[in-house]
């Protein structure tokens, strides 16, 4: 792919070459500076960048906020049994940690400790992947990253409590933060990770978060993104890099919660024979929320399969984006592939851009793709009414349907009510369509 340089710097294009001067010199020198000319050439996503076209954020992005410091934070109380490994406004918080509760075979470093070794493997693991090689965004956090945690689970380990990176934005003030989280899961494993985005006040946070999975032969990751409520200034950006060798299983759930402009980018290469993804996402969109959810699912090996099941709930003037691409490499025969995505559409100024994309070079596969955009059913709503149920009850029981089918797909029950009870929350400070 030729990159072409941009004609004229933003104003945040500007700021960004201040920020990594002063980030340059924190660890992995060679990562950083190709990143950088990397970004320098592409600029800020713009229309004109096809994966980009729904969300332009050159045009979202105009001043960068100075970059968050450690302070102060007061977490709130879990409501889960999990260990929890804090990285708040973008430096990891060990003080924060539930560091001696990580399970046997679980090891644990800060990411900004790997960097000052140079730590030769696991920056081979940070760059940027073939298939996420050409997103600007990727190449700007691994030029600017300030910390998060590198996790490594031993091979034939099944890591049996939920683990959680819990990234916290604090302050009344807007600051900008960019994370880079390493998963490195050997041969045979099991483990649970849980991404969690905590906004503690309403500060309209601009954050590029990074979470790289590199998963050994027959292990088993199971991975929930939840990312909650924000300002509606806020900017929130996340990828998830996913590399499974034969046999691997890796599911994911999306959680997203509204929050002013949130860009969540999916890149996943089955990279050896039979190995498996299914990702699945929920948006709950209202006032004027902008979530994008954009994938890349590269088929590298034969014998593969991957499933991706998308739910839109918009209301207000919201915006949803779903662009789901798979791409079928030559020799990769027998591969397996279905992509869905549902909008439901609860007010006459909300946008659903729906562009699922199918990419097959290999004649031997069944591959499939839909999406669909709607009301409520009129005749289940009035069936509902005429058997004595108000109207936005009834509304929101129907609501809750649509989007509960991707959450019944979780393992744990206890998991499940968390989900459920997060919908119904959203649902009664909605009040009801109007």
């Amino acid at each position: 792919m030729t990159v072409q340089a941009i004609d004229k710097k933003s104003e945040a294009e500007t700021a960004f070459a201040g920020a990594f001067e002063a980030m340059k010199g924190k660890g992995a020198p060679a990562l950083r500076q190709a990143s950088w000319e990397f970004f320098t050439r592409k600029g800020l996503p713009t229309r004109r960048v096809e994966a980009w076209h729904y969300t332009d954020l050159r045009a979202s992005l105009r001043i960068v906020a100075p970059l968050g410091a450690p302070g102060a934070v007061t977490l709130p109380p879990a409501s889960l049994d999990r260990v929890r490994l804090v990285v708040a406004d973008g430096a990891f918080r060990p003080d924060l940690s539930d560091v001696a509760s990580l399970p046997a075979g679980v090891e644990l470093a800060s990411l900004a400790d790997v960097l000052a070794k140079e730590d030769a493997s696991v920056l081979t693991a940070l760059g940027l992947p073939e298939n996420a090689g050409a997103d600007a965004v990727v190449a700007l956090n691994a030029a600017l990253m300030q910390d998060g945690v590198v996790l490594r689970v031993a091979p034939a380990t099944e890591v049996a409590k939920t683990i959680e990176i819990l990234l916290v934005s604090t302050g009344d003030e807007a600051r900008s933060s960019f994370t880079r989280s390493l998963v490195v899961v050997g041969d045979g494993a099991k483990a649970k990770i849980v991404e969690t985005s905590l906004a503690l006040a309403p500060s309209g946070a601009q954050e590029n978060h990074v979470l790289a999975f590199a998963i050994g032969a027959g292990a088993e990751v199971e991975h929930i993104a939840d990312i909650g409520p924000q300002s509606e200034a806020a900017i929130r950006l996340f990828s998830l890099l996913v590399t499974a060798q034969a046999k691997a299983s890796f599911k994911s759930l999306g959680f997203v919660e509204g929050g002013g402009l949130v860009r969540r980018q999916i890149f996943a290469r089955l990279a050896g024979e039979e190995a498996s993804v299914a990702l699945d996402g929920i948006s709950l969109l209202g006032g004027k929320d902008h979530a994008d959810t954009t994938l890349v699912v590269e088929h590298a090996a034969a014998h593969c399969q991957s499933r991706e099941r998308f739910r839109s709930v918009l209301d207000g003037q919201s915006t949803g984006v779903f662009q789901g691409k798979v791409v079928v490499r030559p020799g990769a025969q027998k591969t397996d592939g279905s992509m869905q995505s549902r909008a439901l559409l609860l007010s006459e100024n909300a946008t659903m851009n729906n562009k699922p994309e199918l990419e097959i070079f290999a004649d031997d596969v069944v591959c499939g793709h839909g999406a669909t955009c709607g009301r409520l059913d009129a005749d289940q709503l009035f069936y509902l009414v005429a058997r004595g149920l108000p109207k936005h009850e009834a509304e929101a029981l129907l609501i809750e349907g649509f989007a509960g089918e991707i959450v019944e797909a979780l393992g744990e029950e206890a998991v499940r009510d968390v989900y459920f009870e997060r919908i119904r929350s959203w649902l009664g400070k909605r009040g009801g369509a109007k």
